[in-house]
């Protein structure tokens, strides 16, 4: 039987620099991010014509956050190890976004079945 894989992406934080935001932002008001809330979580897949990873889940994702932690996703989508040796467990990692005013933190995970 042959195994497959799914990600699972949960968005464990929301940050928000408000002095950082004053100091260089065009809107110094911007507040943290109003894409993504806490504790939302997407499952993508690749398999057979469901390919969630070239798609960006159709467009319910941040590109800037995609761009941030898609290898991740990619190497658990192709069930390898996505960070072997820096979290305790990996099948999963731990990273964010790369808005320094607002970064978004995400726990990405390889669902084995």
């Amino acid at each position: 039987m042959e195994r497959k894989h799914k990600v699972k992406i949960t968005v464990l934080r929301k940050e928000c620099f408000a002095d950082l935001q004053e100091q260089y932002l065009a809107d110094p008001q911007a507040g943290p991010c109003s894409l993504f809330e806490v504790g939302q979580e997407f499952i993508l897949e690749r398999d057979g014509a469901r390919d969630d990873f070239w798609h960006m889940l159709d467009g319910k994702f941040c590109a800037e956050a995609w761009d941030a932690i898609s290898r991740y996703v990619y190497a658990g989508l192709q069930g390898g190890s996505i960070m072997r040796g820096w979290t305790n467990d990996e099948s999963m990692m731990i990273a964010c976004c790369n808005d320094g005013t607002r970064p978004v933190i995400f726990k990405i995970e390889r669902i084995d079945y």
